[in-house]
């Protein structure tokens, strides 16, 4: 088209709607501008995910907001519409597997954590185990974890479910544990590992309280099953692990990113070690984005 007719195409579109050549420049520039702006918002998420591959849209805003240029206006609402313009919205998969052998005659423990939020670090501890599935065969990741702070204080990677590999993740989390803590409580299923004789002992030889779950209700232990889910969920169900060996540098790298990197809308948007190295209540923060169930992504932790 040439420059004389484009610019007659310009004044007759401008007179159709009542505009002015310049508000028809200025628009074509706020659009372009807009454009830009998304297209900067979509590689920082993109650069983001290459550490934390799944982790959802209200982390990612919560961390990525302190590096959004000030002249860009995308607020929570904005950024959740970018995300889901480019199919960036994490879709949440489930998976169900046993780890758990209650059916034993070791000596069970009541469940001394109902209704308690602990107020600061290394007051509750949850324990549990989960699985990772690699080309050899199952292993197992043995977790213990800070239920203040979310951190993951003891772990263990394994190819069998023996009482030895809990005691290993135990040692890992005492070794983490201040002079002159009193009042610990860890908290775990009636799996046979945790009643055990030797992980038992290991407990009230450094005055560590014995909680459990009472009634095998999952809810029960519901902060270590969430943590499970999301180091599988956004890490470790989409990697590919020829053997334990193989997995378990990955584990450790995954625990690092997860502990230092990743926020949690249960403990204020902070990471778990932020969140560590604190005390005092805790708001949960987290409001739903997701207009339909089938959409719903990772959140909430």
């Amino acid at each position: 088209m040439h420059t004389k007719e484009k610019s007659q195409s310009i004044d007759t579109l401008c007179g159709l709607f009542g505009r002015s050549r310049q508000a028809f420049y200025k628009g074509i520039k706020r659009r372009n501008q807009e454009i830009y702006d998304q297209e900067l918002i979509v590689q920082m998420v993109q650069k983001k995910r290459k550490l934390m591959p799944r982790i959802g849209g209200r982390k990612l805003y919560s961390l990525l907001k302190p590096d959004i240029p000030l002249n860009i206006p995308v607020g929570r609402d904005k950024f959740f519409s970018i995300l889901r313009e480019n199919q960036l919205l994490v879709k949440r998969k489930r998976y169900r597997a046993i780890t758990t052998m209650s059916n034993h005659w070791l000596r069970k423990y009541p469940n001394l954590v109902k209704e308690m939020i602990p107020e600061a670090p290394n007051q509750l501890w949850v324990s549990d185990i989960t699985y990772i599935q690699t080309k050899a065969g199952f292993v197992y990741l043995f977790l213990i974890t800070d239920a203040y702070s979310r951190k993951i204080l003891g772990w263990k990677t394994a190819d069998t479910l023996e009482a030895k590999h809990a005691i290993k993740a135990l040692d890992m989390a005492v070794s983490q544990l201040p002079a002159k803590v009193e009042g610990l409580i860890h908290h775990s299923d009636r799996g046979v590992q945790y009643c055990s004789y030797k992980y038992v002992d290991k407990l009230n030889k450094h005055g560590i309280q014995v909680s459990m779950t009472e009634n095998g209700d999952p809810l029960e232990n519901a902060i270590a099953e969430r943590i499970n889910g999301i180091l599988k969920s956004e890490w470790l169900n989409d990697m590919e692990f020829e053997s334990l060996q193989k997995a378990h540098p990955a584990v450790k790298q995954v625990i690092q990113i997860y502990n230092q990197e990743r926020p949690h809308s249960s403990i204020e948007m902070l990471t778990p070690q932020q969140a560590h190295n604190q005390a005092g209540h805790l708001n949960r923060l987290w409001k739903n984005y997701y207009k339909k169930p089938q959409d719903l992504c990772i959140n909430q932790l």
